[in-house]
């Protein structure tokens, strides 16, 4: 008879090696590809410049002070002077929790409007290579898109690989507010696709936005996609570990206790965005009242009661999303934790059907985007549970009927 060797240490070492294979395959299926980032300072130099700066000999308020201090701040000032703050430090006020949105809105505009003009000048510098001159190309066609009249730019840094926000709806008259938050590979160049569009992030929340207005049409609602982290570059460390979430984290925090009113915010967490909203979790404000994961990879503990948030959790995904391959564990660092879907988990599992492979939760008609828009608009009793039973659905408050054009 043959012996097995059984020992913890080596069901450590397959379960490492699994991880391995995976993240190598994930690797050359699309999931990643590496890229490498630039350290940020614009952002820092304008952030600087407004702790030292002064307003009518007065020195301004610390930038990273309580977010309700500095509405105080610019609720007391009038236009002329907010719209000088705006062109004084645009990239500080742009990204500064606790400006009113319209000012970093429009601060974020001036911002961008400078970064076009700096890449234009680049497209035409001989000192940068072929290849520099192109990258230098499609960020300044990214910028001018950015630009386009109507959008709502809530965060702006163009450094490194570029970090970026965008808001639809009206976050101050906002009744539900919804947070997207993807995965690996976003930044500045992918914020936005032609093709394949609701993979990237304004896709997925416009579509979500478009959803829930279908949903419940008398609810005002706003949906922002938030990609105001830095995300993994891809295949790497990075990817297979909670660092980046664990970063992201503290910013996606820091925008949810800076938003304006009292409307219940529901988080929609794509692939490794799941385990940056898995990681906030324990810090969210409890306005945050619906965590929804889809494509998880897992979100850093082993069932949804460590999450230590008082909001519901909802997870969904699709039969033919590879992301299902992942060792879901987490050793040494290694991993992302147990599985969101599986019943052990305690998540409420919500249908995912055709959404077809990871990318595409988003995609109009589906069950995933219904079931993200009805929990975005408080309309639980209209969700399709991803079971036969209606369990997804119990002990839920009272509910909020969908009207579905």
């Amino acid at each position: 008879m043959t012996s097995f060797d059984t020992s913890p240490q080596l069901n450590v070492w397959r379960a490492l090696l699994a991880l391995a294979v995976v993240f190598v395959m994930l690797a050359t299926t699309g999931w990643t590809a590496l890229r490498t980032h630039r350290e940020s300072s614009a952002l820092q130099t304008s952030l600087a410049k407004w702790e030292h700066g002064s307003l009518h000999g007065l020195r301004l308020p610390d930038p990273e002070t309580d977010p309700a201090r500095l509405t105080r701040f610019f609720v007391s000032l009038d236009h002329k002077d907010r719209d000088r703050l705006a062109h004084r430090y645009a990239l500080a006020v742009g990204n500064m929790n606790g400006a009113p949105v319209t000012l970093r809105y429009q601060a974020n505009r001036i911002a961008l409007e400078k970064a076009r003009r700096v890449e234009k000048k680049r497209m035409h510098d001989n000192r940068l290579s072929a290849a520099g001159q192109q990258d230098a190309g499609r960020r300044m066609h990214r910028y001018e898109s950015l630009l386009d009249p109507g959008r709502q730019i809530l965060a702006f840094d163009p450094q490194g690989s570029g970090r970026i926000a965008e808001v639809f709806g009206s976050l101050d008259r906002a009744q539900r507010i919804s947070v997207v938050v993807p995965g690996v590979d976003t930044d500045l160049l992918t914020f936005q696709r032609t093709n394949r569009r609701y993979s990237a992030p304004v896709g997925m929340a416009k579509a979500l936005y478009a959803a829930e207005r279908a949903a419940s049409p008398a609810t005002r609602t706003a949906v922002i996609a938030w990609a105001d982290y830095t995300a993994p570059d891809g295949l790497g460390v990075d990817a297979a570990t909670g660092l980046r979430a664990t970063e992201g984290a503290v910013r996606l925090n820091g925008l949810l206790r800076a938003l304006p009113g009292r409307a219940p915010v529901a988080m929609v967490c794509h692939s490794y965005g799941s385990v940056v909203c898995g990681v906030a979790a324990h810090g969210m404000p409890r306005r945050v009242s619906d965590i929804a994961v889809a494509a998880s990879p897992g979100m850093r503990v082993t069932r949804a009661a460590a999450l230590g948030t008082t909001a519901r959790l909802w997870s969904m995904r699709d039969a033919t999303d590879w992301v299902q391959d992942v060792p879901y564990l987490e050793l040494g660092g290694l991993g992302h934790g147990a599985d969101p879907v599986s019943s052990a988990f305690g998540a409420r599992v919500l249908s995912a059907r055709d959404a077809q492979g990871h990318a595409g939760y988003f995609q109009p008609g589906t069950d995933s985007l219904r079931n993200l828009a009805d929990v975005g608009v408080g309309a639980y009793d209209a969700v399709t549970c991803a079971r036969e039973n209606d369990a997804c659905r119990a002990g839920l408050p009272g509910t909020v009927t969908a009207e579905r054009a």
